[in-house]
């Protein structure tokens, strides 16, 4: 994941462009479905980014800890009301380390695609298996390819058009690979923002977590848990760390 991305502008304008996904109806289910995941435990958010979701589960009395790769991101969230109860560990999902074990790690937002290579996917399902107590879960929000809604011959797809922001994807089919184009209006000044990613079918996900030695226990097509089908544009989907023997979590 390149940090360059995620620079000190994109960071300071970065909940304005996310505005939808603060929406209560877009949040609230997110939070909801995490915190019963959680349970009494410690949860760990990979890619936490300015605390979008990190903020109000910690508000519900989960102990709530993040990595994240970009500094502005971290800086962000420590800056927010609630944010010094969060601490951040400034470093690579793929091997940063957290003292202690969690029973929820969890990466929302399609943050698994901001890594561009198969290993370092694999990479970031190993290092949340090594932060999982026995028993403990890891959750993915990620969107399906959208590969079957593309006309012959075009490789752009649009995901949100707004009065004040603009998004869609281009596709590069043979590499599996993505750029995510946000154009952002407000107060008429206009911002530009490319992301990279790579995407990644739900089948290779429970491949990498076989490989993490995690099991898929659900699916869902969203976080108000509407059966997963063919039809899904996006998957909640949670892997568990098996119990040890004595059965704890």
């Amino acid at each position: 994941m390149d940090a360059d991305v995620w620079t000190e502008r994109v960071a300071r304008d970065y909940d304005t462009s996310s505005t939808h996904m603060y929406a209560p109806e877009v949040l609230g289910p997110a939070v909801d479905f995490l915190e019963r995941r959680a349970g009494q435990g410690p949860a760990l958010e990979f890619a936490v980014g300015t605390g979008r979701v990190a903020l109000p589960l910690s508000e519900r009395g989960i102990r709530v800890a993040g990595i994240e790769k970009s500094e502005p991101m971290a800086r962000e969230l420590c800056g927010k009301p609630g944010g010094e109860d969060v601490p951040v560990t400034v470093g690579d999902m793929t091997t940063a380390r957290v003292t202690g074990a969690f029973s929820l790690v969890y990466l929302v937002y399609n943050a698994i695609t901001c890594l561009l290579t198969q290993d370092e996917q694999v990479a970031c399902f190993g290092n949340a298996a090594q932060h999982l107590a026995p028993g403990g879960r890891f959750v993915i929000e990620v969107f399906v390819p959208d590969l079957q809604r593309l006309p012959p011959g075009e490789t752009a797809r649009p995901f949100h058009i707004g009065e004040q922001h603009v998004g869609f994807d281009t596709y590069d089919l043979v590499n599996q690979h993505l750029v995510s184009h946000h154009y952002t209006v407000e107060a008429g000044r206009g911002t530009t923002f490319l992301s990279p990613h790579r995407y990644v079918w739900p089948s290779e996900l429970d491949l990498m977590a076989k490989l993490a030695g995690l099991d898929l226990i659900e699916r869902w097509a969203d976080w108000n848990e509407a059966p997963f089908t063919s039809a899904s544009r996006s998957h909640i989907s949670v892997w568990r760390k098996p119990p040890s023997r004595t059965g704890t979590l």
